[in-house]
């Protein structure tokens, strides 16, 4: 499972190290694909592809007319693009999402469990914030798992 953050930088190009935490991690339990994509909160998000795999054939079974599942559709898993480890251990962020998830130059890789996010560090730091202010919900969440 990935967790931890790391302050990190974006180069012109678009490439960004994976920290080498992350990296064992795939190489040990997964392979050196990640997928990424857009995600609701202003971030991206990175999945090994075998979790891919999962998302893509449970969102298969959307009903594609409904409104919410073309949005989700055209939103999450048409923006996916596979972004494989080089040998330096980095990737490369297509401009697209870079553009999206406003990442510039520092970053922040998040490991949330299955996934990785991955935000424009100012972004991190307002989303940080916020989710410090919401304690009792967080409480709430935590004790109905039982923590």
């Amino acid at each position: 499972m990935f967790r931890g953050i790391f302050e990190h930088t974006i180069d012109p190009k678009g490439r960004v190290s994976i920290p080498s935490k992350f990296r064992d991690i795939l190489l040990d339990k997964y392979d050196e694909r990640l997928v990424i994509t857009n995600h609701y909160d202003g971030c991206l998000v990175a999945y090994p592809f075998i979790e891919w795999q999962i998302i893509e054939e449970k969102a298969s079974k959307l009903p594609t007319l409904k409104k919410e599942a073309a949005d989700f559709l055209r939103f999450f898993i048409s923006g996916a693009a596979e972004c494989p480890i080089d040998k330096l251990g980095r990737i490369l962020i297509p401009s697209v999402l870079r553009e999206q998830a406003k990442l510039e130059k520092d970053i922040v890789l998040a490991g949330t469990l299955k996934k990785v996010e991955i935000w424009a560090k100012i972004r991190w730091e307002a989303v940080l914030a916020r989710a410090q202010t919401n304690v009792d919900e967080a409480r709430e969440i935590l004790t109905g798992l039982g923590l």
